[in-house]
């Protein structure tokens, strides 16, 4: 093998361990912004579940907003919006970067310990 082709195969071998280095940066970013977006849905599910736990138990769409902003908040989101009506309530959360959307439906058989639909004897 002559010299210059040493300096060639040099060359070549650090443009690949350039190349390499780009794309695992490239990975690490990506999957940072899944672990984000993940956790946005987990503190969006956790807002709207406890929006409905309060419109279940009848305290009203001011005490489901703040059930929603702390459930949010304990996860390390940011309530933006609650749209919490008499049968549902639906939430969507910021974490950093990512949005976070959930529904939940409400079920005041289960809040208030009635037997709603279920024969008594």
């Amino acid at each position: 093998m002559r010299r210059s082709e040493r300096g060639g195969i040099a060359i070549f071998g650090l443009v690949l361990v350039v190349l390499a280095g780009l794309v695992l940066v490239g990975l690490g970013r990506a999957g940072a912004a899944a672990a984000r977006s993940a956790r946005a849905d987990t503190a969006a599910d956790a807002a709207a579940l406890a929006a409905a736990d309060a419109l279940a138990r009848a305290e009203g769409p001011g005490a489901a907003r703040a059930a929603a902003t702390g459930a949010a908040a304990d996860n390390g989101g940011v309530l933006e919006r609650c749209d919490c009506g008499d049968d549902h309530a639906e939430v969507v959360v910021r974490v950093g970067d990512a949005t976070g959307r959930a529904r939940a439906e409400v079920d005041r058989c289960s809040a208030l310990g009635a037997g709603c639909g279920t024969d008594p004897g």
